[in-house]
């Protein structure tokens, strides 16, 4: 099935099974959207590569931009120019694009603008796993939240239309289980973009300084009592009626729904569901007759409580004397995803229903651990492996977000300090700072153009001493190999100038710098030993490009594949205690490697102390 003509191609009225991100992406084009940016990241990314592959096709402008801040501003200027702009990214990304969200929330927009926010909740791919939410609240403005992928699909669409009707932001708040889910989408007409646009200036709207914003607060309010008369009208907000309904009221929204409706229905719990799909502003009207209408009501949400409080604050405020429920009462967790389990158990202690029984998923015990590990043949392998080499684990490593955080396992353990993007730079000249062991830093090419390069400028300007090394795969690895200013030039996009990443080293004031082949080990050696020599920040920028875009030879290597010569292997194990390669297994004292996984790199061959490891004939 090929997924990118069922996403333009289909006819309206027709069932096409769509990821919740792919259904995103349709709602889009659907509304005629002229710009869509992104900077990429789980569980987000569907979305921008799928507008991404098609936006030719359709003729809207789509950029993977340099990070979440960027990519904010640029749909932007687009919307208040009166055009459609979508910008998508996951959750820690509004914390990067929060700077001119929370301002454009006052200034408004003129045409639509959407915000996808992809959160994550468990953890699955992420430093946190915090609530976007909060930031609709923060920021005042609208929030939806889809269920399934039909309402990515529609909410998409509504959204726009919300966003003009109010001329706010409006955000769009998936979770990993709804961006992945996939099911069946009705699609409807698609909408050309506009060819152009025509900016309006309005200074006293859009240039925010102190006197203008002081006004435009006051507007933002305005509006937002207008959003609550809309969410009271939504038809994303409705009351689900489960095994007939009854006296037991649950009030829930997102992922968190499903579970809720499935967890009633299997218990045989005769309940009512007051699902939002609308939740900010909440439908204030609509759920106070829901709670008059029960004796208890059980909140159900992930992560924080922000439905919870804000039901808590109309029954305080209204003196109904429904008992409310959640997660404030520890009758749900706080942290991490639900699943239909988790609220079984917490509507059974919510109702004080000791009688209820539902079926528990059985527990799968002692299961063989699978850690991810870095790919055969991965460039970053054999650059920890010579960082080793040098250090002995005798140092401080500041790490950062992508593939080669997987550095923090053994045999390398070359990951102390992770906190965000481009995070690894700054860190390391506090640690440098403080402490005594040599520090260095590591930074993948795509997070140093993020993030990592103020953090370098103020390193040199205040003579920190530490080891720069930017992992240059060539790519944007760890989310699917989406292209950055540094890439390799991109057929799709002929016009994208590639920035080199030493040029950007040197302007930032950096004297010691060095591009090595991380295949090289010896010289990859020999130039963390100089750099570590040096009294000030130096920088070695280890280019190779990711293992699994390599070009390949007729038998699948990307050089020569290897093996290991039997008679010649010493059983030192070397080869798998003091390097990692998922190619190269050791059972017993028999070490081998394993021709299908092997991509033939050769730096096992530079590992063995005893030039046991050969290539094939």
């Amino acid at each position: 099935m090929d997924d990118m003509d069922d996403i333009i191609d289909s006819e309206p009225g027709k069932k096409v099974l769509l990821l919740g991100n792919e259904a995103i992406a349709r709602g889009a084009i659907e509304s005629g959207i002229a710009v869509a940016t992104t900077y990429p990241g789980t569980p987000a990314s569907e979305i921008g590569d799928t507008l991404f592959r098609i936006a030719d096709k359709i003729g809207f402008y789509f950029e993977y931009s340099i990070n979440e801040k960027v990519a904010t501003e640029i749909a932007i200027g687009a919307a208040v120019s009166g055009v459609r702009a979508l910008v998508s990214m996951k959750h820690v990304g509004v914390n990067v694009a929060s700077d001119p969200l929370m301002t454009f929330a006052y200034t408004g927009t003129r045409g639509g603008f959407l915000l996808v926010s992809a959160d994550d909740t468990s953890c699955h791919s992420s430093q946190n796993e915090q609530d976007s939410r909060c930031y609709a609240l923060f920021g005042g403005f609208p929030l939806l939240e889809p269920s399934s992928s039909q309402e990515c699909y529609e909410m998409t669409k509504y959204a726009f239309d919300v966003s003009e009707e109010l001329e706010l932001p409006v955000m769009l708040r998936t979770t990993t289980r709804i961006s992945h889910i996939r099911g069946p989408v009705t699609v409807g007409e698609m909408r050309a973009p506009p060819a152009k646009a025509k900016f309006e200036k309005e200074p006293t709207r859009f240039v925010t300084v102190p006197a203008v914003a002081r006004v435009r607060h006051l507007a933002l309010l305005a509006q937002l009592k207008k959003a609550e008369r809309i969410a009271e009208e939504s038809r994303f907000n409705r009351v689900i009626h489960v095994n007939g309904g009854g006296n037991y009221g649950i009030i829930t929204s997102s992922a968190a729904a499903n579970c809720a409706l499935d967890a009633s229905k299997d218990m045989g719990l005769p309940a009512d569901i007051l699902k939002l799909g609308f939740s900010n502003p909440i439908p204030k009207e609509k759920i106070l007759e829901f709670l008059r209408n029960h004796e208890t009501v059980a909140v159900v949400e992930e992560l924080e409580p922000v439905l919870e409080l804000q039901v808590r604050s109309v029954a305080q405020n209204s003196g109904t004397v429904t008992r409310v429920v959640g997660k404030l009462d520890g009758v749900f967790p706080r942290a991490h995803e639900f699943d239909q389990d988790i609220v079984a158990r917490g509507l059974s202690n919510a109702f004080s229903l000791s009688h209820a029984s539902f079926s528990e998923c059985e527990s799968l015990e002692n299961l063989p651990d699978r850690p991810p590990v870095l790919c055969a043949g991965c460039p970053h392998s054999a650059t920890y492996f010579a960082i080793e080499k040098v250090t002995k684990h005798k140092a401080l490593f500041a790490s950062d977000i992508g593939c080669y955080t997987l550095g923090v396992a053994p045999p390398y353990s070359a990951a102390d300090l992770l906190v965000c993007m481009g995070s690894s730079v700054g860190t390391a000249g506090g640690l440098a700072k403080v402490n005594d062991l040599p520090t260095i830093a590591f930074i993948g090419d795509s997070t140093f153009f993020h993030s990592g390069i103020p953090a370098l400028i103020n390193a040199v300007h205040h003579r920190h001493k530490f080891l720069l090394i930017v992992l240059d795969n060539r790519t944007t690895a760890m989310t699917g190999h989406q292209p950055h200013p540094g890439s390799s030039p991109d057929p799709r996009n002929p016009e994208a100038i590639q920035v080199p990443i030493e040029n950007i080293v040197r302007g930032c004031g950096v004297q010691w710098l060095k591009t090595i082949d991380p295949y090289e080990t010896n010289v990859m050696i020999d130039a963390v030993n100089e750099a570590l020599a040096r009294d000030e920040v130096g920088v070695i920028v280890a280019r190779r490009e990711c293992a699994l875009i390599a070009k390949r030879d007729d038998t699948g290597a990307i050089i020569r594949r290897h093996h290991v010569d039997q008679d010649a292997c010493k059983k030192c194990r070397t080869c798998v205690t003091k390097f990692q390669c998922p190619a190269i297994s050791s059972i017993g004292k028999v070490q081998s490697i394993d021709r299908n996984l092997c991509a033939g790199c050769g730096v096992c061959a530079n590992v063995c102390p005893y030039d046991a490891i050969k290539e094939d004939d």
